[in-house]
Order: structure tokens, then sequence, then C-alpha cells
């Protein structure tokens, strides 16, 4: 038995019907490379042996009424890999547009906390011969880096089945008596917590101080519920839609370089201009900078006594968007200064703050305060927090093998919430930049408008980079030009000294 983080736990207590906290990963991947050929049975079975090694997957949710903490995982003794893997067709042509339109469907479905919270879905019947496929899985097991490792044990280097780490198989999360369960819930409850919250306070009440000087002098992350208001943060409705691209990996690393700035500066410029493009034709573009949510691993993090345990090791940042900068060119150095001031901002907030204060989410409270806020649209009523969520996850760049199918594409899905219903995550594998963009389908039915943004603003970014590279050529030239002419000069000099009037002879 392991309990919740209250970070963990709060993506529990925070889902609606209309607010599902799914992260998803869609696969496109050729099954020829599959030893001995591919077949649904084969494939499911291959992952029912991975399943295996993977304690992570074979864990569930448990509580009781008599727990006052958290709920904890256990393993699932009754594990079926049939409730887990399913299969379906894509309606014809089979491109990516009918792959995006069946995962819209699938994405806002909740996960049965009967069971493991996962699931992945075969779609056969892509164009060429290819498969699709979707894993979902819920946040509370689940945060950006995760999913990543996770994405790691499954696909490998080789098409080749690697063999199961004995150590990783016979890890268990245990069984969940309930007497244990309410004794150690109690015992957090009533004589941990209140020890925590002693340990919060100084540490916390610098923070808001300090947020409003940086606020002032206008160096910082911008502050809470002061985002410009768009039709992203509106409240939500059940239906989802889901836009899908591929960016060459190389374009980007090219514009990086030119301009001498980081991968992510070039990932916030594009999506600064891709939303102000999308908003420009609608003429709904906020005169002030959009507001994005950036993700922070805290991993690796150094330890503080505020350390508390869980899968969701994250916090977030807030930084501007230069959306209302028109020039693509300038958009990128202004990016990079607005990073620059948030990271700089964040790296002085205690890394697990966030997760501290989750430890004390109220579970039941807040589940009902949650589903009052969506019934009575209270989005509506106050300034948004931020615009919208912005991940970029950093994957192998080697080509990968999906339970054996070579792997051509992976898109992340990320949830959205109440009042902030956009996600934007960028995901590098191989030699591709793979964007995934989740939305409200009834507050932003032309996703796919936004995500064809982001392929004109590389396109722009390229451009300007051709264009200063073909102007240092144009200028290289001209300059051994001059030094051609000055050296023949000089030349023409010594000749008239030492010989006089008949040097040109």
């Amino acid at each position: 038995m392991e309990r919740l983080s209250g970070l963990d736990a709060s993506f529990l207590y925070l889902e609606t019907s209309s607010q599902v906290m799914n992260v998803a990963a869609i696969l496109q991947v050729d099954p020829t490379t599959i030893p001995g050929g591919y077949s649904f049975e084969k494939l499911r079975a291959e992952m029912a042996r991975r399943v295996k090694g993977m304690p992570v997957l074979r864990r569930k949710i448990a509580d009781s009424l008599t727990n006052v903490d958290h709920p904890v995982w256990q393993e699932d003794a009754d594990f079926d890999i049939e409730r887990h893997v399913h299969r379906i067709a894509i309606p014809s042509p089979g491109r990516i547009d009918e792959v995006a339109q069946m995962c819209s469907h699938l994405v806002g479905q909740v996960l049965d906390r009967k069971k493991p919270l996962w699931d992945l879905w075969v779609m056969e019947g892509m164009e060429g011969g290819r498969i699709a496929l979707m894993l979902r899985m819920h946040h509370a097991s689940v945060d950006g880096a995760t999913v990543a490792d996770i994405l790691g044990q499954l696909a490998t280097a080789t098409p080749d089945p690697p063999p199961l780490d004995p150590d990783l198989v016979a890890i268990s999360a245990g069984a969940a008596p309930r007497a244990e369960m309410a004794v150690g819930g109690a015992l957090n409850f009533f004589m941990q917590r209140p020890i925590a919250a002693l340990k919060l306070i100084p540490k916390t009440l610098p923070v808001p101080v300090e947020w409003v000087k940086r606020v002032r002098s206008g160096d910082g992350m911008p502050a809470p519920f002061l985002a410009p208001r768009t039709r992203f943060n509106a409240p939500l409705t059940p239906r989802r839609a889901i836009a899908l691209t591929q960016l060459p990996l190389a374009d980007v690393k090219r514009v990086k370089n030119h301009y001498g700035v980081k991968m992510n500066d070039v990932v916030l410029a594009m999506t600064g201009g891709a939303l102000r493009d999308y908003l420009v034709v609608r003429d709904e573009l906020p005169e002030g900078p959009l507001v994005g949510m950036v993700p922070v691993s805290v991993r690796g993090s150094d330890e503080t006594d505020l350390i508390v345990t869980g899968t969701n090791k994250v916090t977030g940042m807030f930084t501007r968007l230069p959306t209302p900068v028109e020039d693509p060119v300038e958009r990128i150095r202004v990016a990079g200064i607005y990073a620059n001031q948030a990271k700089a901002h964040h790296h002085d907030v205690e890394p697990n703050l966030l997760r501290a204060f989750a430890e004390f989410a109220p579970g039941n409270t807040l589940g009902a305060f949650m589903r009052l806020y969506a019934d009575r649209r209270l989005s509506v009523l106050h300034p948004p927090i931020f615009n919208a969520v912005i991940s970029n996850v950093a994957g192998p760049a080697f080509d990968m093998y999906f339970l054996g199918a070579k792997v051509e594409a992976v898109y992340p899905l990320a949830p959205i919430f109440h009042g902030l219903g956009l996600n934007i995550t960028v995901f590098s594998s191989g030699d591709k930049l793979n964007v995934g963009l989740l939305t409200c389908a009834d507050l932003t039915p032309d996703i796919w408008d936004l995500c064809h943004a982001f392929e004109a603003q590389l396109a722009e970014l390229i451009a300007a980079v051709e264009r200063d590279e073909s102007a240092a050529q144009v200028g290289e030239a001209m300059d051994a030009v001059i030094r051609e002419a000055v050296e023949n000069a000089e030349i023409d000099e010594i000749a008239v000294e030492l010989h006089g009037d008949d040097a040109e002879s």
C-alpha cells in the first residue's frame, strides 16, 4: 500500500464529467517492423508481458469511508489485459485528421477507478498500412516526465522484445487493509499535517510580498488572475477537440542556433506567434501579452524539509507570451526576455511549495466545490489565472520501436481545466518536434487553424534565417571584392615606388 501525495490525489478530486484529468500520447507506428508480423492479439500479448515489469501500470486506487486522508495505491490482484488494451477502426481515408477526431472522443472519457488508471487504444486502418495507438493515463498516476519514462520502457531502441527487469517484476503496491489505511490516514491528518503547516508558514509569507514587488517592477512572473480573457478562458463542456502536427526538429534547431537562443525560447515564440495569428483573424487579440503556464519538473531538486512524495513532481512557472509583437524574429527576442524573467523569479521560490500545499487538499470538499464551480460556470466571474498551458518535453533523439513497431510520431496531450481550456504540448523524438493541442470543442471548434499556425510560424522563422544567411553571403562577397581591390591598389603603389613612371609597363 502506498498513499497518494496531495498533488496526485488533487487530480482525482478535481475530475468531473467535463474536466477529465487524462494525460495521453498518440503514436503513429509502422507495424511491418514487428518481429513475426503484426496482429492485434500478438501486440496485446506483448503489452501484457511488458506490464509485468511496470509496477505503475498494475496498481489501482483504494479508499474507504474510514480513511480521512488521501487514497492509496494497491496492487490489482485481478489484473486483466483485456480490460485495458482495445482495438477500433479509423474511418476512411485514415489520415491523421481522422485519428485526431477519434482520439478527441476517447480523451474526454473518464477512466474506470476500479481498475488501474490507464488504457491503450489500437486504431487500425491508417493510410499506408500504418497504425495509431493512444495511451491514456490518469494524471494522478503520471506527470509529463513519468509519461516519457513509460514510453521509454514500451518504446525501445530495437524492435526485438527486451527482457524484463526482475527487480521491477518483484515490485508490488501490495494490499490495502482498511484498518491500516484508516489508522495511517488518521496519523497523517491529525499529527503530521499540523507539523507540516508550521513548516510552511515561514517559507510562504515572503512569496506574495516578493511577487508584488516583481510585478510592480515588471521583472518577474506575471501574477495570477491578471491574464487577459480569451475564448479559451471559459467553462468547459465534455466535448474535446484535438489537433496534431509535426515540425522538422532540424529547422527548429537551425532557428535556435542562428539567433543564439534556447529551444524553449523558440517554442514560446512560435506559440505566441501562432496564438497571435489565430486571434487576429478572429479580431480577438488582446492588447496585452497572453500568459502561459509552463510546468516545471522538480525531480532532482535540492531536498528541503518540505519535500513530499508522489508521482507528480512538478510545479508551475508563469510567463508572458509575445503575442503583441508582430515581427517573428523580434518575438524570439521578447520571448527570451519574458522566459528569463520568469525563470529568475521561479528560481527564488521554494520548488516544493506547491506540492507541500497540495497535501492539505480536502478530498470531498474540493470535489464538491469543483462540481459547483463547473455547474454554476463560475470561471466567467473572475479574471483568468492564465491563458494556456504550454509544455515542452524532451524525448529520445534515436528511432524508437513501440512494442516492436517503428514509431513515426509521438503526439503528447495533457488536461484542460474550467477557465483554462487550451493545452499545448510539444515532444521531441527522433528528428521531429511533435505538437499536440487539446481544447474544448465548444470553445475552439477550429483548433486545426491554430495547429497549422505553428507550421506557418516555423516557415516564417526559417525564411528570416535564410534572408540573414543570404545577406551575410552577399556581405562576405562584397568584403572579398573590397579586399581584392585594396590589395591590387597596394600592389600598384608599390610598383610606382619601385619603377617610377614605368611602373605601368
